[in-house]
């Protein structure tokens, strides 16, 4: 797998998955079995999707021959499996534009100026993109990816380096961030949520209350009143403190980990068939309306639509092999993993010996 950064030419390849849940990322698989190079687009920084958001640590009991993983270890496995077909990731990028050709083709363009030409778009999107949940601070908008930063995936990117650093949130990522965030050499770290009391693990815990015995992250119990900004550059933040009484607090970046929220977003935008905020396919094929383009997973829709996770890999494996008959205009025969050359061949494993 090879990550693409955002580019401005167009790329070309055979098939776009949007969405890298773990259906998006079992598509990718399947088109490999047959043939097809794939492009993996997410809006979300990592692979996962939900399982890696909201669940990367529960039990799931119902994926065949796996009686309990968890969400973590269900996209680790998705990871290794889509491996031997080496898709290109484009992660934190949203797609914003869906536009037809005249040669039949998909132009995508994301919100990072990627702009990806595909023979064929499958839509693995789930209930629409994650984004993270905005503070409700007036002029905050002016200063997002400046010195106000939501959900960062990697710290050592920005510039916290002698910098008063606040990270705000409540949950594993917001306490694993503060302690991540002493490697960068900042001037300070504070840690703020609105009550001193954090989900996460208690190793992480333990870890956070060393390091505020130590000075090293003071713990604040505190709600964003209003902010202090010269240009881009953050200056302090406005905040309520728990009795009510008001404090202003020194800050230059400011790491916001807020939680996420599912949007349908620029799906909406694509001229597609919508039935309440879905996609209707035909369960034969899991095409829409639009000739190549395809939706597995929670974005779509059709009579007896179960949202499991089981139920999408059926989907995209269906999809696969209609995708893989639209692009050729043929039959295509079925082979089985356990038996066929080819197709271990493709999975670069040694040939069955039966």
């Amino acid at each position: 797998m090879t990550s693409a950064p955002a580019c401005s030419a167009p790329l070309s390849t055979d098939v776009a998955v949007i969405g890298a849940g773990p259906v998006g990322m079992f598509q990718v698989f399947q088109l490999g079995l047959q043939g097809l190079r794939s492009h993996l687009i997410d809006a979300l920084p990592h692979l996962g999707g939900q399982c890696a958001e909201l669940y990367p640590d529960k039990p799931i009991y119902d994926i065949p021959g796996i009686p309990v993983c968890t969400g973590a270890e269900l996209v680790q496995r998705l990871r290794q499996q889509m491996a031997p077909f080496a898709p290109t990731l484009h992660l934190g990028q949203q797609v914003q534009t869906l536009v037809q050709e005249d040669d039949g083709q998909w132009l995508l363009g994301t919100a990072t100026g990627t702009t990806l030409r595909a023979k064929a778009v499958v839509i693995a999107a789930g209930v629409g993109s994650f984004v993270p949940k905005a503070v409700k601070v007036d002029g905050i908008d002016a200063l997002v990816g400046h010195s106000v930063h939501y959900h960062p995936a990697d710290l050592a990117r920005l510039p916290l380096r002698g910098q008063q650093v606040l990270v705000h949130g409540g949950d594993e990522l917001a306490v694993q961030a503060a302690i991540d965030a002493l490697a960068q050499a900042p001037t300070s770290v504070t840690l703020m949520h609105r009550r001193e009391v954090f989900t996460a693990p208690e190793a992480l815990l333990a870890q956070l209350q060393t390091h505020q015995a130590a000075g090293r992250i003071r713990v604040l119990a505190a709600q964003p009143l209003a902010l202090q900004a010269d240009g881009t550059a953050l200056q302090a933040l406005d905040v309520s403190l728990p009795d009510g009484s008001p404090h202003s607090l020194p800050v230059q970046q400011w790491l916001v980990f807020q939680g996420i929220s599912p949007k349908l977003g620029p799906v909406a935008d694509w001229g597609l068939e919508l039935v309440k905020k879905q996609l209707p396919v035909d369960t034969g094929t899991f095409v829409t309306e639009a000739p190549g383009v395809y939706a597995v997973g929670d974005i779509n829709h059709y009579p007896g639509k179960r949202k499991l996770i089981v139920c999408g890999f059926h989907e995209a494996t269906l999809a696969a092999f209609s995708i893989a008959e639209y692009l050729t205009d043929k039959p295509v025969l079925l082979q089985y993993t356990t038996s066929s050359s080819h197709l271990q061949s493709l999975l670069g494993v040694a040939p069955s010996a039966a």
